[in-house]
């Protein structure tokens, strides 16, 4: 299933990030719809992009990238990178990248599978690493941690369309979650929403 994924696996470009304030944060960074949808129906992307009001605009993914340290992903989105996606290498590299699954499979350079606690790994990643920590796309990896308050930051890039049906960001938490805005942008047509917890 192609999720948000898509939309931020373009390789770095030159920008060199201003936000080294925004080091050592678990962030959740990605792309959803108006309406709050990561994907269609089938999983599909193809409605990510702006509304070609500013073609060239490089957006905020550059600069962002720039301060990630350690990545983290689920299952679906690793398999999705390594099997459907047109990068004929690794789109990482030099970047720890954590795949969180049941499956028992060997870690590989720069990637460790890992089948314990997400809980856990969020907290050690936070008392081991320096800069951001990114939540790579994928509901299931969000949500748990959102649910957990493990979630610093919350990076949300707001695609001018809306799907009405499709993958949601944001299933039932079961609790509120109080939030604070910190910094808003657009290009493109795209509003980039970012939020720390209050």
């Amino acid at each position: 299933m192609f999720l948000s994924i898509l939309f931020f696996l373009r390789p770095p470009g030159t920008i060199v990030a201003k936000e080294l304030n925004d080091m050592g944060k678990i962030v959740l960074y990605l792309a959803m719809s108006v309406d709050g949808y990561i994907a269609d129906e089938q999983g599909g992307v193809g409605w990510l992009g702006g509304d070609g009001s500013e073609p060239g605009a490089p957006g905020s993914y550059p600069a962002f990238y720039e301060t990630v340290d350690t990545i983290v992903m689920g299952w679906t989105t690793y398999h999705q990178i390594i099997t459907e996606l047109v990068w004929e290498s690794w789109p990482y590299p030099g970047l720890p990248c954590y795949v969180v699954t049941h499956r028992q499979e060997q870690d590989r350079e720069s990637i460790c599978f890992w089948n314990g606690k997400l809980t856990v790994l969020a907290d050690k990643l936070k008392t081991e690493r320096e800069g951001n920590i990114w939540i790579c796309v994928g509901a299931s990896v969000a949500g748990q941690l959102l649910k957990e308050g493990r979630i610093d930051k919350l990076w949300l890039s707001v695609i001018p369309t809306v799907l009405g049906k499709g993958v949601r960001l944001f299933a039932e938490q079961g609790q509120e979650l109080l939030l604070k805005l910190v910094r808003a942008q657009h290009y493109n047509g795209i509003v980039d929403l970012v939020y720390e917890k209050r």
